[in-house]
């Protein structure tokens, strides 16, 4: 199956559809979070209300994040052009349900993704869970190969080979990880004009 025969893409979204912003370096430091840890699997070991007071701190520093997120390059046009084509969309998102609203409404993609499609940490186990895309997969009835999960990071392809999906590593100029991304585009801008027919 080609990429262009694909109609059901599920993106991550911070550094694949908006510019990353995030310092997690400096996000675990005000967390007193090991430099080697993973930020949420760390708050889930945690006593209920030490976690509690983390994750709300975190929800304000990425909600600021949020309001100030810009569209990646060629990633307004990519996912607007897929909504055209009729082609079931979402996110499936390490970060907090309503921020990924937020952050669709900065980057002015809100109206291409369904609110139920739009999957943040609180809906699924954190990638490179499969959770998520197998969650999406059952809503929108199809066989998570003929889904195609889009992301800049590991955690988003090793998601997308544990689900069963085809996978898009995007945003980066080479790929680290070929035995796990289907396909590499160097940006959005770039995806797009893979999909588009050849003449």
């Amino acid at each position: 199956m080609s990429l262009s025969e694909i109609k059901h893409w599920v993106f991550d979204m911070d550094g694949t559809l908006t510019v990353a912003v995030h310092d997690f370096a400096a996000i675990r430091v005000a967390l007193e979070i090991p430099p080697e840890d993973d930020i949420l699997t760390h708050l889930a070991a945690l006593p209920a209300q030490v976690a509690a007071a983390k994750h709300a701190w975190l929800l304000a520093h990425e909600r600021e994040l949020a309001l100030g997120s810009v569209a990646a390059e060629g990633a307004v046009e990519l996912v607007r052009e897929l909504a055209e084509r009729g082609y079931r969309l979402g996110i499936l998102t390490r970060n907090a349900q309503e921020l990924a609203h937020v952050t669709l409404q900065a980057i002015g993609l809100a109206d291409c993704f369904a609110i139920e499609d739009v999957l943040g940490r609180e809906d699924a186990p954190p990638k490179p869970d499969p959770g998520g895309l197998l969650k999406l997969a059952a809503a929108w009835a199809v066989a998570p190969s003929e889904m195609v999960m889009v992301g800049d990071y590991r955690f988003d392809l090793d998601c997308g080979r544990a689900a069963g999906t085809r996978t898009v590593l995007v945003n980066l100029p080479e790929n680290p990880w070929p035995d796990l991304a289907d396909w590499h585009a160097e940006d959005c801008a770039v995806l797009r004009r893979m999909i588009q027919p050849r003449h």
